[in-house]
């Protein structure tokens, strides 16, 4: 079809789109570049064989969220997990310190505060992350080439500027490109070391660790798990809602009826990478589990997949980050303020705190739903991870992530090209006119 069908504005739209989603794989590639730039005074064949024994646990959910930069021991080591631990700081403040709940009522100056904050924060969890990997690598036996005050201080400042950077780029991403930076970051990680994780179950039934009916089985939990997880994304629970009729003049406006919909999980992934980012702070503390000692074997034992000290933290940190930040992002009080205050109102409700209350009690029930949902997909297939050599990259957490990033990027994606549709059509009317 030819552009002269479209209108100028349609044409700009469709430019933008364009320009945005190229900005966006671009930035995706620089970033995927950067996780195979080694950090210097590194040994390869060290690190090779000292991977090889360490994917499991904490470090192999590291190692996923870093897009395979900790198994190469790359300037974006650290990923941006140090960006989600300080967001999760400052939101957990937002809710306790009046000095945070005052800059969250400010709008967009106080929002600025607040990221501006959460970037302070993320430097210094990375300073204390940075040290603690490079005293770590230097614990790991010939691992570094030459360990000392000097290596330390390189590996912490180079983590450092990684993180940071990244951080930018994904800011980057959701100003100028399409989703949200830091999702996409963590999604982009996980897709592409998928094939990695395909070939190396395939090879695992090729030698026999994995009989072929159990790889069969695993591709078929894998393929019902997205078909779960795009089920519950999509359901929701409408309520309600009437207009009443007002006459103005010798016209009746009004009458209407919509619907307010609830989504069964309203905090999306938020909860699972909320929950693993909390798991892997205290990585900082152990040096990436490279420490021999016999209390830190017995500690990092307890927190590898099928233990139950691990699948208790994981599933709490999931179900409280549910509620919690679904309180942030949807105030049930200030929707039936709204309502009240153009008149809408639930058949039955009274309008005001009743609506408030009613509102609030369903969202509860969906969210008791939803954080039960989370539990089971995240939780679930790391029981099987524990059982057999399947690579991290094939677990619940990481299918949730990419299933859920690729909606949501495609869900604005296509708002983008119906706005554009319907910015054409009323502009061929006499409205537009």
């Amino acid at each position: 079809m030819s552009n002269e069908n479209f209108s100028p504005a349609a044409l700009n739209q469709s430019n933008d789109l364009r320009n945005r989603i190229i900005f966006t794989i671009l930035v995706l590639i620089v970033y995927r570049l950067g996780t195979y730039v080694p950090l210097a005074g590194i040994d390869p064949e060290s690190l090779k064989e000292v991977m090889s024994t360490n994917q499991k646990g904490l470090l192999g959910m590291f190692n996923m969220f870093s897009g395979g930069a900790v198994q190469r021991m790359a300037i974006f080591a650290l990923g941006i997990m140090p960006y989600i631990s300080a967001s999760i700081i400052v939101q957990l403040l937002t809710g306790v310190s009046d000095y945070f709940k005052s800059l969250k009522e400010q709008g967009e100056v106080g929002r600025k505060k607040i990221t501006q904050i959460t970037r302070y924060g993320t430097v210094l969890i990375c300073c204390l992350q940075g040290y603690g990997v490079s005293v770590g690598l230097e614990n790991a036996g010939s691992l570094v080439i030459d360990p000392g005050l000097y290596f330390r201080i390189m590996t912490t400042i180079t983590l450092v500027a990684g993180t940071t950077f990244l951080m930018w780029l994904g800011e980057q991403i959701t100003l100028r490109g399409i989703g949200n930076g830091i999702s996409l970051i963590i999604f982009s990680g996980i897709v592409a070391e998928i094939p990695r994780a395909l070939a190396s179950t395939f090879e695992l039934g090729r030698t026999g660790a994995l009989s072929a009916t159990l790889i069969v089985l695993i591709f078929v939990l894998v393929i019902f798990t997205v078909l779960f997880i795009v089920f519950f994304e999509r359901a929701m629970r409408k309520i309600l809602i009437n207009y009443p009729k007002r006459q103005v003049g010798n016209k009746i406006y009004g009458g209407e009826s919509s619907h307010l919909p609830l989504k069964i999980n309203t905090a999306g992934v938020i909860p699972a990478i909320f929950a693993s980012a909390l798991l892997l702070l205290p990585i900082t503390l152990s040096n990436f589990g490279f420490s021999e000692s016999d209390l830190f074997l017995n500690i990092s034992s307890m927190f590898t997949q099928g233990q139950p000290l691990y699948m208790l933290l994981y599933a709490s940190g999931i179900i409280f980050f549910s509620f919690f930040y679904t309180s942030i992002v949807f105030n049930p009080k200030e929707t039936a303020e709204n309502l009240r205050k153009y008149g809408g109102y639930i058949p039955g409700i009274r309008p005001g705190e009743r609506t408030a209350e009613y509102i609030e009690t369903i969202l509860m029930r969906l969210t008791t739903i939803g954080s039960i949902y989370l539990t089971f997909v995240c939780l679930m297939p790391e029981f099987l991870i524990s059982k057999y050599p399947i690579p991290f990259y094939l677990g619940g957490t990481s299918i949730l992530i990419v299933v859920v990033v690729a909606m949501d990027t495609v869900t604005q994606v296509q708002t983008r090209l119906m706005s554009a549709q319907y910015e054409s059509l009323i502009k061929k009317t006499k409205f537009g006119r």
